[in-house]
């Protein structure tokens, strides 16, 4: 393959290209999912194809297909799309730097996914549904499991050949209690579809999730009688799980250096930083966010992005003050920046574009005990069951769970249903005023990130520990 594609890449050249690269991609994804003990779903899928990316006079052009017998004719195709936007260019791009690399990469696995049995795995799932009825009468109950493993080739007329093979393995389960007021969910280890990681079957071993159902029933039936969460402003401390996605929307987001420059205005939306906002107050002096796509585990660690740009770990926000953006080859230079190799495909049709890798906030130093004691009267919220926010990152709004009640700096077992919290980005993260400590840390996959046009999901990881955050508004009702 690599003498191929050389020989694709001296092609292009002689037609006077600037810049080319050529990437493959060879996905294979399992689903398997139960409910109320029955098999839903149990199906495979595998995508092979190439893309390639051509630039000639700052103006760029790709094409892509499944057909690898004649790849020239896909790579005159780029050609002429370059020639093409050449003529309705308002700015020709361009590309910063990088090395030349020959290199390979592959995923730390223990134990691949796709050499488990299936029985194997609905027999898991099944047994977690049972534990989750043991002790609690449930209208629902429902398991999930996720595999991908992914083979990439890249090459590049810099002289870059990489191949990567990089494995994703996760899982969850949910109980759902229904009553005359309505259904109540509780979800582990997290919602939609649970938590994932690049790593092998040995993560969905490792999540626990039959000692951890019978929890999980007896909460959702207990949220059928629980109260409403009450309105005012509370201080809270935030679980992970949650935080994950607080993290996703309201940071990873905004600093994604194409929605700064409006890239993404007509379909996900905007940013309210720009390129000039470097050393804004993010948030307070507890507030220290990496983007590192070399953390092991993390959904978002790869060993090169889709640009050959290898991984890295950038700092976002230290102790408060915004330091970095996301970019990509073409972005990075309007900060007068080589790439931070955030550029990825969701696969071999689509061209790379700005993607969060692994936007993590950093461990502190109080332990969880010591977050509760700190609040007179406040909430502990956890789990995701909603979220919205604006086409700028500002306003949010993001429903949990469960809502577990804090008196005198104690939990004290009372439970709340449907709890919402609502806030402006930065004010929000300026309220927290301390972080669990590294013993509470977690690694937290996202596999459903849409963006670009035409759409691509990508998938990202955010670690996290418990935090909490002062005089937040929850409820919907007006408060002062």
């Amino acid at each position: 393959m690599k003498e191929k594609l050389s020989k694709v890449l001296d092609y292009l050249q002689d037609r006077g290209v600037d810049y080319a690269d050529i990437r493959i991609h060879d996905i294979s994804e399992e689903h398997i999912s139960t409910e109320n003990g029955m098999a839903q779903d149990l199906s495979t899928s595998r995508s092979r194809g190439y893309g390639i990316r051509v630039f000639i006079d700052g103006a760029l052009g790709f094409a892509a297909s499944q057909e690898f017998e004649n790849m020239v004719k896909t790579a005159d195709k780029a050609l002429q799309i370059a020639r093409a936007t050449k003529k309705a260019q308002r700015e020709p791009v361009r590309l910063a730097k990088k090395d030349a690399v020959v290199d390979h990469y592959e995923t730390p696995v223990q134990i691949d996914p796709f050499e488990v049995s299936r029985q194997e795995k609905l027999d898991l799932l099944f047994a977690a549904e049972d534990e989750m009825r043991k002790n609690a009468e449930l209208f629902r109950t429902k398991g999930t499991m996720d595999f991908r493993r992914e083979d990439k080739v890249f090459a590049d007329t810099d002289g870059s050949y990489i191949n990567q093979t990089l494995y994703e393995s996760g899982g969850g389960i949910q109980a759902f209690a229904a009553g005359k007021d309505g259904m109540q969910t509780r979800s582990f280890p997290n919602s939609f579809r649970g938590n994932f990681a690049t790593a092998g079957y040995e993560f969905v071993k490792d999540l626990q999730l039959v000692e951890n159902a019978a929890r999980i029933g007896e909460e959702a039936a207990q949220l059928l009688t629980a109260q409403e969460c009450p309105s005012g402003k509370f201080d809270l401390v935030i679980d992970g799980s949650q935080l994950a996605l607080q993290i996703h929307e309201s940071v990873g987001h905004p600093i994604e250096m194409d929605r700064v420059l409006g890239h993404e205005a007509g379909y996900a939306g905007e940013s309210f930083l720009n390129p000039d906002m470097v050393g804004f107050a993010y948030g307070s002096e507890h507030v220290n966010i990496v983007a590192d796509a070399t953390v092991p585990g993390g959904l978002g660690t790869f060993g090169y992005d889709d640009e050959g740009v290898p991984a890295q770990k950038v700092e976002i926000i230290t102790e408060g003050e915004f330091r970095n953006f996301l970019t990509s080859r073409d972005t990075a230079p309007v900060v007068g920046q080589e790439s931070n190799g955030t550029a990825r495909a969701d696969g071999w049709g689509r061209i790379p574009i700005v993607r969060m890798t692994n936007i993590n906030l950093l461990p502190g130093d109080k332990d969880f005990d010591e977050l509760i004691a700190g609040i007179e009267n406040g909430l502990y919220l956890h789990t995701n069951k909603s979220w919205s926010i604006d086409d700028r990152r500002l306003n949010f709004q993001f429903a949990c769970e469960v809502a577990y009640e804090i008196k005198e700096g104690k939990l004290t077992g009372k439970i709340y249903k449907d709890p919402i919290y609502t806030g402006i980005t930065p004010e929000f993260w300026n309220a927290c005023d301390g972080v669990a400590t590294e013993e509470h840390w977690q690694m937290f996959g996202t596999p459903n990130c849409g963006k670009g046009e035409p759409s691509q999901v990508a998938h990202v990881g955010h670690g996290a520990a418990p935090a909490r955050f002062r005089n937040v508004k929850v409820g919907v009702k007006d408060v002062r």
